[in-house]
């Protein structure tokens, strides 16, 4: 492993996962509506996406080049949709409480996988980097398997420090006065970030 371009590597990844998205709005709704169980579930649920996208791209980077466009306007829509859908329904049930309105851990799973998957981000950013931090005098495959195990790791860390905030601050927010305001922003926020998905452009 050349430890210089893994180190570079490593730190830009950093960035990326830091920089508010599709998954950091999910988990931070998630937590400061249903609590940080449910924001650590859904963050367990975004790293088994991210793996799968990752270990895709990774190897498969000869197909996913060619397809990149497709795949991206694919995973642009299919996300955006999902985002405004999972606003909507928050916007709904803004203030309401009872067992029958609490999403299992399933479904907080089910969702981080989904919009992990479609988080053209990913596919965009580690289509166009990863060559880049391939030492071509070393075998390829145990280089993608670092970067891709690593972005993982720093994405759940990452995932889970936002969930652990979230959740932290809910009990404030769940006093009835305050709950249905938000609901409603948390609805607000994921129906933005599908708009904001729809339209993000692939840079050229």
């Amino acid at each position: 492993m050349n430890m210089e371009l893994f180190t570079a590597f490593l730190l830009i990844t950093l960035v990326l996962v830091l920089t508010p998205g599709p998954i950091v709005t999910l988990v931070i709704s998630t937590g400061a509506t249903q609590g940080v169980r449910a924001a650590l579930t859904t963050v367990a649920g975004t790293t088994l996406g991210n793996v799968l996208l990752l270990t895709a791209i990774a190897f498969g980077l000869s197909w996913v080049l060619v397809h990149a466009l497709v795949l991206f306007e694919v995973l642009r829509w299919g996300g955006a949709a999902y985002l405004v859908w999972l606003g909507v329904q928050a916007w709904r049930h803004a203030g309401k409480s009872g067992p029958g309105l609490a999403p299992s851990g399933r479904v907080h799973f089910t969702r981080g996988v989904l919009v992990a998957l479609s988080n053209p981000k990913t596919i965009v950013f580690f289509t166009a980097f990863l060559p880049q931090f391939i030492d071509p005098n070393l075998p390829a495959g145990p280089q993608l398997a670092a970067m891709c195990i690593a972005s993982a790791l720093l994405a759940m860390v990452t995932d889970s420090s936002w969930a652990i905030a979230s959740g932290l601050g809910r009990a404030w927010f769940m006093k009835p006065a305050r709950a249905k305001l938000l609901g409603r922003l948390s609805g607000t926020a994921l129906i933005g970030g599908g708009i904001w998905l729809s339209l993000a452009r692939r840079p050229s």
